[in-house]
Order: structure tokens, then sequence, then C-alpha cells
């Protein structure tokens, strides 16, 4: 006899509500929220910003690993089971033989992929954890408008065939950088991922609007979405209801309210 009440663990992150789609969850966390103001905020620089983007990208894989993990039936025996045969706990808990591939996509995907990779690792079989790179610019027109990004160098470990494949990239901006490497991945890597999933601290209307046509099998997690410059009427509906009036990008494609440039804060080089 054992008690059965860990069996099955229901897990559903808080999300705020909005229209953009079953496969987008913004999350309804006012901790993160107070820490990701802090990042953002006019007077906030380094070591603090780094610090932050720590702690959120901890905290926010802890949430996807609970949401979108596999996991299985456990058996573990206690310290008490020198003394009772019932000194066992059994329980749903995370299945470790699960492949994971996180890529760090430069400058700023590249402590939040490392964060990310280092917490997988200790849930995981770290034999079958990986992280992959690349290197990418903003392609500019002749107005400086952004209209995608370039791929100037990678380095992929192997297939992801089964993985759960994971980009965690702290502003989902315009999309491009991400649609890029989605694009190689299916173009150029061998096997088919389980699940793909972006990892966001802020997202804007524009970006979901084209990851989520683009490549609809995509799960997008952020903390946040911006849409700042959208007209007065859309602050008070609900978002994603007038996604096409929604607006979160300014004229060089920064989010606003946003943070500014997080590869240029975060390495504190702002070339």
């Amino acid at each position: 006899m054992r008690d059965h009440v860990y069996d099955h663990i229901p897990y559903l992150p808080p999300q705020i509500e909005h229209r953009y789609g079953a496969n987008v969850h913004i999350l309804a966390d006012p901790l993160a929220l107070t820490q990701l103001a802090q990042l953002c905020a006019k007077g906030t620089y380094q070591p603090e910003i780094n610090r932050l983007v720590a702690i959120l990208y901890r905290d926010l894989s802890r949430v996807i690993v609970n949401a979108e993990f596999p996991r299985h039936a456990t058996a573990t025996s206690t310290r008490m089971i020198d003394s009772t045969p019932h000194g066992v706990f059994h329980g749903e808990t995370i299945d470790p033989e699960v492949r994971a591939v996180t890529v760090n996509i430069a400058r700023a995907g590249t402590l939040p992929s490392q964060i990310t990779y280092d917490f997988l690792n200790t849930l995981l079989d770290p034999r079958l954890v990986r992280q992959d790179h690349f290197v990418m610019a903003r392609v500019l027109d002749e107005a400086e408008k952004v209209v995608g990004a370039r791929i100037s160098g990678s380095k992929i470990g192997g297939d992801v065939d089964d993985a759960i494949l994971l980009f965690p990239d702290p502003m989902g901006a315009t999309g491009g950088s991400i649609s890029t490497a989605l694009e190689a991945y299916r173009d150029n890597v061998m096997g088919k991922p389980r699940k793909t999933i972006a990892a966001h601290l802020i997202v804007t209307p524009e970006y979901l609007k084209r990851v989520t046509t683009a490549h609809p099998d995509t799960i997008i997690y952020a903390l946040r979405v911006d849409r700042g410059l959208s007209p007065e009427e859309i602050f008070d509906t609900v978002p994603g209801t007038h996604w096409d009036k929604e607006r979160g990008l300014d004229e060089r494609q920064y989010i606003v309210p946003g943070g500014g440039g997080f590869g240029e804060i975060m390495n504190n080089a702002y070339v």
C-alpha cells in the first residue's frame, strides 16, 4: 500500500489573458515583473543587469520545465528506509532521460542560454543536454529599418531528433533572429525536435505575429508583452484582440517601453 496523491501532478503557470493563440504564454508573475522592471530601469547598470537576467532565466526555466518537460513515475527511498519499509516517496517527477538542446543566439542570448544549459544539467542526464551557438547580426535596409537577421557563424553539436529545443533570448522584438535560427534547424540540422520553445523576457505583438505565422508549432514563453506605441484605445483591450493595431516597436525596431538593447547593456558594448 502507498499514497497515490502525487501520481499525477497538474501544473498550469499563471498567465495573463490574451488572444495571441494557444502556443503563446505570457506569464502573470508579480515577482518576475518587479525584477524585470528593475532590470529595464534607466538607472540599472552592470553587474546588476546580468544578475537580474540570471535570476529571471532560472525562474523562467523552472516554469518551462514544469509545464513542458515529460515526467515519469518514481519511487525514491528516503533516509527513513533504514527504520521502516514505508520510507519511500512515490510520485511523478521530471524524466531525466530526455534530450534537450539550448541555443545561444549571441550577444543577448549568451548568458540566458548558459543559465538554461546549467539548470538543465542539474535535472536531466547531462549526457543528453547540449548547447549550440549562433552568431547573428541584424540586417538593415536603406532606411536603417531591421528587415531580418544574418548568420555569420555557428556551432551545432549534432542532430535534434526528439530533443526539446530551447531558444532563450531576452527580447522578442521583430522575430528576425529567432526565425532565422528556426529556419537553420529546419533546413540544415537533422532530426525533428520533440518540442521547440522560445523563452523571452519581453515580446512585442509584431514578434508574436511573425513567429506564430511562420513557425506555428513553436511554443513561446515570455514574462511581458510590450505594446507601448499602440493607439490609446488599444490599452484597455485584452492583448491580441486588435492584434494588427498593436505596436511595440519604434522606428529603429527597439521595444517600447522595453529596456534598451540587451545585447548592448549585457555586454557593455554599444556597437
